[in-house]
């Protein structure tokens, strides 16, 4: 796909991925909203928050002024306590206000999408609090595909409503994943150079993937075959997102080879902040 084509196809994903949040919590009774999700310390209502908060500044709303309470466990950093802001300000938030606001936040989201005059590669900012920096416009889209998509699958979970787990959004998210794969392994694994470690995916989304540490302890990725693996991984694509989203105890992981190097990566498999 040319440039244009990749932020068309980014847009579409995004779209059909929020409006199916939207579909989703629409219908949900007041009680379904305080219902835990995988995402530490946060409800159906704070995820819904989240996306929210986070479509909203990139519409260039100024974020709330709130005080943050200090005792909140799963707030460990300074960016947790960016992210956690806007979503304990609509912590009281009734459930009307809530499609209310992420309806509306989707038209204006939309249309800001429709009109927007970058080009793909042009830098734009990136709000993350202390993390914030410009990116390259088509990948500030791919990455609100990827956290969209994600909290999707967090409310379906959450909810019992399981689905698109094939959709655009999907496919994307797994190539943003596969990009964070090698450096799991290579880094915060520590394999030793030379290692070749096989992930074999199964279910909706299927992808057989190598990593390679090479003699510098460089992680590359790629689609060829390792015949002799020092270790295979099996999965269901499920349960290969939560393990690299860090949610919850996922389902079982077939694991063949050396046992110890595939602990170290499976405890160090979570890719997101």
């Amino acid at each position: 796909m040319t440039d244009n084509q990749t932020v068309q196809a980014y847009t579409e994903a995004w779209t059909q991925s929020i409006e199916s949040i939207s579909g989703l919590v629409a219908p949900l009774p007041t009680d379904a909203w305080n219902r835990a999700t995988e995402c530490p310390g946060w409800s159906v209502r704070d995820v819904v928050s989240h996306v929210i908060a986070f479509e909203s500044e990139l519409l260039g709303d100024p974020r709330p002024i709130h005080s943050l309470p200090r005792d909140l466990r799963h707030v460990t950093n300074e960016f947790a306590r960016y992210v956690e802001l806007p979503v304990d300000k609509r912590r009281c938030h009734t459930a009307p206000e809530m499609t209310g606001e992420l309806e509306y936040t989707i038209i204006r989201r939309s249309r800001a999408l429709r009109n927007a005059r970058y080009a793909p590669t042009e830098p734009v900012r990136w709000p993350a609090g202390p993390h914030s920096r410009e990116l390259p416009y088509h990948e500030l889209l791919r990455n609100r595909v990827f956290d969209v998509w994600v909290h999707e699958q967090d409310l379906r979970r959450a909810l019992g409503e399981p689905g698109n787990l094939d959709s655009p959004a999907a496919l994307i998210t797994r190539d943003v994943l596969l990009s964070a794969l090698p450096k799991a392994v290579a880094h915060q694994a520590g394999a030793p150079a030379g290692t070749a470690l096989v992930v074999d995916v199964t279910g909706p989304v299927e992808f057989l993937r190598t990593v390679r540490v090479d003699a510098s302890g460089r992680g590359t990725v790629d689609e060829s075959i390792s015949l002799a693996p020092d270790v295979q991984l099996t999965m269901g694509w499920e349960t290969y997102v939560r393990l690299a989203c860090g949610r919850g105890r996922p389902g079982p992981v077939t694991v063949e080879g050396d046992q110890e190097l595939a602990a170290r990566v499976l405890a160090n498999f979570s890719v997101t902040p």
